[in-house]
């Protein structure tokens, strides 16, 4: 018969070890979805609480940052069901043509080699805060938090399909959000720099 103590602590031990070091990244994940830092904390606080109250679920060895960022999408989802509504894209080919076609703009105008001389970081912060759910959520998940189509689809519970979609319509926007950010920075590509590609 195993003792309640030794358990106990080697459960302390193990949420320590496994669950604690990615609290930055499951904040980051939550403020992505909240956009209110104290609602993130919130979110954060909820996640681990529900974490360490499962732990006996979690397998040692698996990806532990997943498995959080899976229970702090649900809490968000508890925490925000009233106003919860989900947009899908059905057609993420048709998406994907046309963030192409824009991105062949980009090259023939010379805009993309000239928002490679822009800082930006702030630019970007603005336009992914833009961003809707749940496409801000599955660009956090596969763009900066680098987990796979699989794994995100897991993390937000809907097909891998979908998650492409989403990724392919939110791409679309941020791009399109950098390319303004070029224009208001007064930085214009000109129908002259067409014939250079790098």
């Amino acid at each position: 018969m195993s003792d309640p103590r030794a358990d106990g602590k080697a459960k302390d031990e193990g949420f320590a070890r496994d669950a604690i070091p990615w609290m930055d990244d499951v904040y980051r994940f939550a403020l992505s979805l909240t956009r209110d830092p104290a609602d993130a904390q919130d979110i954060v606080q909820e996640t681990y609480l529900r974490a360490y109250r499962s732990w006996h679920t979690f397998e040692p060895g698996s990806d532990c940052r997943r498995w959080l960022f899976t229970i702090c999408r649900n809490a968000f989802l508890r925490a925000h069901q009233r106003s919860r509504h989900e947009v899908d894209v059905i057609d993420g080919d048709a998406e994907s043509v046309a963030a192409a076609r824009d991105h062949r703009a980009m090259i023939d105008d010379g805009t993309d080699r000239l928002l490679a001389t822009l800082d930006l970081g702030p630019a970007l912060d603005r336009a992914l805060d833009s961003l809707d759910e749940p496409f801000r959520a599955t660009v956090q998940l596969v763009d900066i938090e680098d987990q796979s189509y699989e794994a995100a689809a897991g993390i937000l519970g809907v097909p891998i399909g979908t998650v492409r979609s989403r990724l392919f319509r939110a791409r679309r926007q941020l791009q399109e959000q950098l390319r303004l950010h070029a224009l208001d920075a007064g930085i214009h590509g000109g129908a002259g720099h067409g014939g250079r590609h790098a």
